[in-house]
């Protein structure tokens, strides 16, 4: 054990988490009310003497109340570890005890935003498995304290944590800024796209109202319809546009991959995967075997392309949360004898040797075409009906090779394997992903029919995971019944553990 720190005693963060504490309160203030702000230095010339006094005095009371209350937070926050048990205090007028029993304690998390890094040190949260939010945030404390914390706890040998790597392993992946641009290259970029446009419009909103506070909205919607106007009317504009929606889509998908993966560096130890990656919030996670739930591995034809893959591993949430991105880990830029070597410390590879995929019933397929056809049916209707556009039929010829090519791949892709102890699921339309779970950590098993399903004599099984579900769909109701048998005989005879 760890003897540098006394934890049978009430401790405290660094007292830089004043800061942190402070610059939270502030940007959490500055970012709903900035609108307001700009107004009041907009016409700050306007105001007479006795307002600037007001306003100058307002700012420093709210000022010095933020600072009073990030230094009650930090002188508040205290914790210790009693008989197994991490206990924590916290609170300023409502006062909270929590305790939290070693053996619920899922993942110890080290993080340094840019802040974090400026001032040396480091934020540590503690979670347990199927909590939807942080149990423990120490938003600041030391290096030294955070690992010594971590050691103590880490006793119980139940839990997985983060660690940060200081030893001289070769690392099973190193992605250089090179190699990440070429993971960018391969990303969905119209996912991307989309993601800058919503940001750009809540943007133009925020500017709509500046000009509300201007008076200038109408000169503002004559600017927007003169533009519009210009664009609609020549075509080298629209090329124009075109070509600069697809460079942002690239960027986006750039800066996205380089921020959230930068120096990323996976190293295999005996028992455990440990993971390096971030530019301004930097994370260290050591993923213990033992509490992987399920790993997808999934490619797209660019990537197949420069034969890259990327992995995700998924670890246990509460059956009701899957939005817990913590609890997702993925390593991009996977070369294939780099996946093999992670199938093989997990898996016995060799139980999926000459096995054959299994589709499902035929009616899976005709039922997507139905749905799909329908759909577009529907949406062509409305069109022509409501707008009178007959021209949008001449989009067929190229709405319906589109559709029908998505469907043959959304169908070729979606399969299962089955073997010992094994389940392998593929599913996708443009990328693959091939999921792989070891029987014996299904929770839960329901086989379910819709009244169509039951004329034609097929069932959904799903198959929940403490990661989330895994759905087969379609399948034929005997199919589905060896399968539902099975995988209960395999969870009840196991005697391995997987929390």
């Amino acid at each position: 054990m760890n003897k540098s720190f006394d934890f049978s005693q009430y401790s405290r963060q660094s007292v830089k988490g004043i800061l942190i504490l402070y610059i939270q309160q502030i940007y959490a203030i500055l970012k709903v009310s900035w609108v307001l702000i700009f107004f009041i230095v907009k016409d700050f010339s306007k105001v007479s003497k006795i307002g600037e006094f007001y306003i100058y005095a307002g700012g420093f009371l709210l000022l010095t109340f933020f600072l009073v209350r990030a230094i009650l937070l930090y002188r508040n926050f205290k914790f210790k570890i009693v008989d197994g048990h991490f206990i924590l205090q916290k609170g300023i007028l409502k006062k909270t005890d929590t305790s939290i029993p070693f053996e619920r304690i899922q993942n110890i998390n080290f993080k340094q935003n840019l802040i974090h890094q400026i001032i040396n040190i480091h934020e540590l949260t503690i979670e347990t498995a199927g909590s939807s939010n942080t149990e423990i945030s120490i938003k600041a404390i030391e290096l030294d304290k955070a690992k010594a914390l971590k050691e103590v706890i880490l006793e119980s040998g139940k839990i997985v944590s983060n660690t940060i790597n200081t030893n001289e392993d070769k690392p099973l992946l190193k992605v250089s800024v090179l190699e990440l641009l070429k993971v960018s290259l391969t990303e969905n970029h119209l996912k991307n796209l989309f993601l800058f446009l919503a940001l750009l419009v809540g943007f133009f909103q925020q500017i709509q109202q500046i000009a509300e506070g201007f008076g200038k909205v109408e000169t503002l919607d004559g600017f927007i319809e003169q533009s519009s106007s210009a664009l609609a009317t020549s075509f080298a504009l629209l090329f124009l546009a075109l070509i600069f929606l697809i460079i942002i889509g690239f960027i986006s998908s750039f800066v996205r991959v380089f921020l959230v993966h930068f120096n990323l560096s996976a190293y295999l130890k005996n028992n455990a995967f440990e993971i390096n990656q971030g530019l301004f919030t930097k994370k260290s996670i050591l993923l213990k075997k033992q509490k992987i739930q399920t790993i997808t591995i999934s490619t797209n034809p660019l990537k197949r392309l420069i034969g890259i893959s990327y992995v995700t591993f998924k670890q246990a949430v509460s059956g009701k949360i899957n939005t817990k991105k913590e609890k997702v880990i993925r390593i991009v830029g996977c070369k294939n004898n780099q996946i093999e070597t992670i199938k093989n410390s997990l898996f016995t590879v060799s139980e999926f040797k000459d096995l054959e995929k299994q589709y499902p019933d035929s009616y899976y397929k005709n039922r997507i075409y139905i749905y799909s056809f329908l759909l577009m049916a529907i949406v062509y209707v409305t069109i022509i009906f409501f707008l009178k556009e007959y021209k949008i039929l001449f989009s067929l010829a190229l709405v319906l090779p589109i559709l029908l090519i998505s469907i043959r791949k959304k169908v070729q892709k979606r399969f299962y394997k089955l073997s010992k102890n094994y389940l392998c699921v593929g599913k996708g339309i443009i990328e693959t992903h091939n999921t792989i779970l070891e029987l014996f950590k299904v929770q839960n098993i329901k086989l379910t029919q819709t009244f169509f399903q039951k004329r034609k004599d097929v069932a959904n099984l799903v198959l929940q995971t403490a990661s989330g579900k895994i759905t087969l769909p379609c399948l034929t109701v005997k199919e589905a019944l060896f399968l539902y048998n099975y995988v209960l005989f395999k969870v009840e005879t196991s005697q391995k553990e997987w929390m």
